[in-house]
C-alpha cells in the first residue's frame, strides 16, 4: 500500500532546464530593501550600502533573475524619484503598503547591486497611476547608449554603459481590486498593447510580460487571459500567473498537496493561450512568466500593514516564519514549474530576503537561512540539461480541493551523463518505498532529504542548521533500480551519474 514505482527515461523529454525559473523578487515592501539588500553602515556593507552577508546568500541560494521594483508597488511609483543626487531625492507614501519610500535605493543601485549578485534584472513599469511615456523614458534610461536626455541623465548619474536590460513586466496585478489603477481586462489589454508596441520601436529585442491573473481564484480568471492575450497577442512575449499558498482551515494534509493547484493554474492558462492563438490563426508561441509565488500565510498578524498616521519606513511586513512542512510544499511548487518547462518560461520567487523570504537578516545584525532556502538552492544548482517527465505510481491522498492526488510527486533532469530526481512525500502520516526506474549504467551519487519528526519546527537566527537536508541512508541503486524511502512530510533530491 506505501510503494511507489518511478520510470525516468531521458527519452521522456519535456524540455530545456531554464535557468529563469530559478528567479527571484525585490519591492519596495517591508524590509526587502532596506535593513535588506541595502543598509549602509551594517558591518558588511560596501561603499554602496550593499548587505555582503546577504550578497553572499543570494549567491548560495542561486538566484538568475530578479524583478524589480514590484509588485504593488510599482503602481504608484515615480521612478525618477530614485534617481541623481541621494540628498536630493523625495520621500513618498507608499499607497500599497501605507508605508513610506526615502528613494535612497533606486535604478541605479539595483542595477549596480544585481551585476554584483550575478542576476538578470527584470524590471516593471508602472500602468496603474503612469503609462506609455513613463515607461519609455525608464527604458531610454536604461537601454539607450546614445546622447538621448534620459541617456545622459544616467550618465550624469554615474553610468555610462546601457544596462540593456530585456525582460518588462507591464504593470503588475492589474486585474486586483486592491491594485491603484486596477483596469478591466478591456482597459488594460489596451493600455499594455500600446505601451508594448512604443517600447518595441526603442528596443525591438525586449521580452514583455503582459499581467495575467493574480490567482487561479479570481472571478476573472480565464476570460481575463483571453481579453488581454486576444488584444495584445502581436506584441508581448509570456504572460504572468501568481499564486501563494498556505494551511487553511482544510488543515495540514490539504496544505501538502498544493501543488496540484499550481499545475492546473499552469495547464488552463497555457489551455487559454492555445484558444486565443488559434483563434488568430497564428503559430506564434506565448510562454508564461510565473513570476510571483510562494508559501505566504496571508491571514496571519506580519501580513497586516500599517494604519492611520503611521506611514512607517521599511516596517517588518511579511515576515512569516516558515516551517519544514512550509519547505515541502514550496519544493512541490518548484517541482511544478519545472515539470511545466515547456510553458513556463520565467518564474520569480516572491521575495528575496525578509519579505516571505528564504533568507532573513537583522537590523545591523546577522543573516540567517529559512527551511526553504535548501529546495531552492539545491534544485537551482543540481537541475541541469533537460526536463524529464517522470510516470509515477503511487498511492492517494484524498484531498478537499482536487480529489484523490499522488503522495508522491517527482520531476526528474538530465544533463548528458548526470542527473537529479526531485521527490516529495505528501503524505502526512505514511512513509512510503520509492523503486525508479532509471537510465542503465547509472551509479548514485548522493540522496539527500529535508524532514523532521516535529514538521512544524522552524529556523531563526538562534538556529537555522538543526534541520538540513540530511544523507538518506536507505537510497540504494542496483541493477537499474533506485530504491529509497521517502519518510512522511518530505523533500528529497537524488543525484545520478553515469
Amino acid at each position: 500500500m506505501n510503494q511507489a514505482t518511478l520510470v525516468i527515461n531521458p527519452a521522456f523529454r519535456v524540455g530545456p532546464v531554464r535557468r529563469r525559473t530559478f528567479g527571484s523578487f525585490v519591492e519596495h515592501l517591508g524590509r526587502c530593501v532596506y535593513t535588506g539588500i541595502y543598509e549602509p553602515g551594517h558591518p558588511t556593507a560596501d561603499e554602496n550600502g550593499f548587505r555582503g552577508d546577504v550578497l553572499e546568500l543570494v549567491r548560495e541560494l542561486g538566484v538568475s533573475t530578479v524583478r524589480y521594483p514590484g509588485g504593488n508597488f510599482v503602481s504608484g511609483y515615480r521612478w525618477e524619484d530614485g534617481v541623481g543626487p541621494v540628498d536630493e531625492r523625495p520621500h513618498r507614501l507608499d499607497l500599497a503598503w501605507h508605508s513610506s519610500d526615502p528613494n535612497t535605493f533606486g535604478t541605479d543601485e539595483f542595477m549596480r547591486w544585481a551585476k554584483l549578485a550575478d542576476i538578470e534584472p527584470m524590471m516593471a513599469v508602472n500602468l496603474g497611476t503612469r503609462g506609455v511615456q513613463e515607461a519609455l523614458d525608464l527604458l531610454e534610461y536604461c537601454n539607450v547608449p546614445g546622447t538621448s536626455h534620459f541617456a545622459e541623465q544616467r550618465r550624469a548619474n554615474g553610468t555610462d554603459e546601457p544596462y540593456r536590460v530585456k525582460m518588462w513586466c507591464l504593470g503588475n496585478e492589474m486585474d486586483g481590486p486592491w491594485q491603484i489603477g486596477h483596469k478591466t481586462a478591456e482597459e488594460y489589454g489596451r493600455i499594455a498593447t500600446e505601451t508594448a508596441r512604443a517600447m518595441r520601436m526603442m528596443d525591438p529585442s525586449l521580452e514583455l510580460v503582459a499581467c495575467g491573473s493574480s490567482s487561479r481564484s479570481m472571478p476573472t480568471f480565464g476570460e481575463w487571459e483571453r481579453v488581454v492575450l486576444t488584444e495584445a497577442w502581436d506584441h508581448v512575449d509570456m504572460v504572468s500567473a501568481h499564486a501563494y499558498y498556505w494551511e487553511g482551515e482544510h488543515g495540514l494534509q490539504e496544505f501538502l498537496v498544493s501543488a496540484e493547484d499550481m499545475d492546473r493554474f499552469i495547464d488552463q492558462v497555457g489551455a487559454t493561450i492555445d484558444t486565443v492563438g488559434a483563434a488568430r490563426k497564428s503559430d506564434k508561441q506565448i510562454g508564461i512568466s510565473f513570476d510571483e509565488w510562494n508559501v505566504w500565510y496571508q491571514d496571519r498578524t506580519p501580513s497586516k500593514p500599517p494604519t492611520g498616521d503611521d506611514w512607517p519606513v521599511a516596517p517588518r511586513l511579511l515576515e512569516d516564519n516558515y516551517s519544514v512542512a512550509d519547505a515541502v510544499v514550496f519544493g512541490n511548487l518548484l517541482i511544478s514549474l519545472l515539470r511545466h518547462t515547456d510553458r513556463v518560461w520565467s518564474a520569480n520567487l516572491a521575495q528575496l530576503v525578509n519579505v516571505i523570504a528564504p533568507v532573513m537578516s537583522e537590523p545591523d545584525g546577522p543573516v540567517w537561512k529559512q527551511t526553504t532556502f535548501h529546495p531552492f538552492a539545491l534544485t537551482s544548482k543540481y537541475a541541469r540539461g533537460e526536463v524529464l517527465r517522470v510516470v509515477i505510481d503511487s498511492p492517494t491522498i484524498d484531498s478537499h480541493a482536487f480529489g484523490a492526488v499522488p503522495a508522491v510527486d517527482a520531476v526528474a533532469t538530465w544533463d548528458n551523463s548526470d542527473g537529479a530526481l526531485f521527490l516529495v512525500n505528501r503524505s502526512e502520516t505514511d512513509t512510503i518505498e520509492v523503486a525508479a526506474e532509471v537510465p542503465g549504467g547509472t551509479s548514485l551519487v548522493e540522496a539527500l532529504t529535508l524532514n523532521h519528526d516535529d514538521p512544524r519546527w522552524q529556523a531563526s537566527v538562534d538556529d537555522d542548521t538543526t534541520v538540513a537536508p540530511r544523507a538518506n541512508e536507505s537510497a540504494e541503486l542496483g541493477d537499474g533500480t533506485l530504491t529509497i524511502s521517502l519518510p512522511p512530510i518530505s523533500w528529497t533530491m537524488v543525484r545520478l551519474a553515469r
